[in-house]
């Protein structure tokens, strides 16, 4: 990875990290699928997910035994 593109990349991390750390969750684990465009943010390995909500705005909050394990969030470069 090009020098410029390593900066770039901690930038970015960087300008997320005040939104990440207000989370309730202190472990996370965040995988993108670009074919599908989809971003999974897991707070629970394995999830194990038991029930979705599927909110309006194209958003899944994914339960186990009433407590949010993940979130999917679609189209997650349109965002």
């Amino acid at each position: 990875m090009a020098e410029i593109e390593i900066q770039k990349t901690v930038n970015e991390i960087v300008e997320m990290v005040s939104h990440l750390i207000q989370l309730p969750e202190t472990k996370m684990w965040i995988d993108y699928d670009k074919k599908a465009d989809t971003l999974y943010i897991s707070f629970k390995r394995p999830q194990k997910a038991t029930e979705t909500e599927m909110l309006s705005d194209g958003i899944l909050l994914r339960y186990r035994d009433n407590q949010l394990v993940g979130v999917t969030v679609l189209e997650a470069s349109k965002r």
